[in-house]
């Protein structure tokens, strides 16, 4: 194995470290702008939802991505609020799939095969709804 792939497990742990931790942040930044920009706009409006039953919202993955995109360019701060938590979401994720590259860079088929495995589990929730 070349020196280029030789990876340290201290490495590999910073690394993940970091994309958790500024995960968080860029998602709670985002979030927090749209929670600005939609209290500026709706904050003094009467609640709507006070005494109404709570209902979900079905929508696949990706009409969920479309509307998200379609509000946030529109500057909707309830759809920047939606895009910070898809980011958090996203971040857990992300540390899944450098997992799987890192552990394929040092050659370790075993947690190549896990990763791929907790990987697949987590694409397989997203897209079915199956989450909880």
């Amino acid at each position: 194995m070349s020196q280029l792939h030789k990876i340290k497990d201290k490495d590999i742990s910073q690394i993940i470290g970091y994309i958790l931790r500024y995960g968080v942040y860029l998602s709670m930044s985002v979030a927090l702008v749209g929670g600005m920009l939609y209290l500026y706009r709706h904050g003094s409006e009467t609640n709507l939802f006070q005494n109404r039953p709570f209902v979900e919202k079905d929508e696949n993955i990706v009409q969920l991505f479309k509307n998200t995109f379609k509000g946030v360019t529109s500057g909707h701060g309830y759809y920047i609020i939606e895009l910070g938590i898809l980011l958090l979401i996203a971040t857990p994720l992300s540390r899944v799939i450098f997992s799987l590259f890192a552990f394929k860079l040092e050659g370790d088929r075993l947690y190549v095969l896990i990763s791929f495995i907790v990987l697949l589990i987590i694409i397989t929730s997203i897209i079915t709804g199956f989450g909880g």
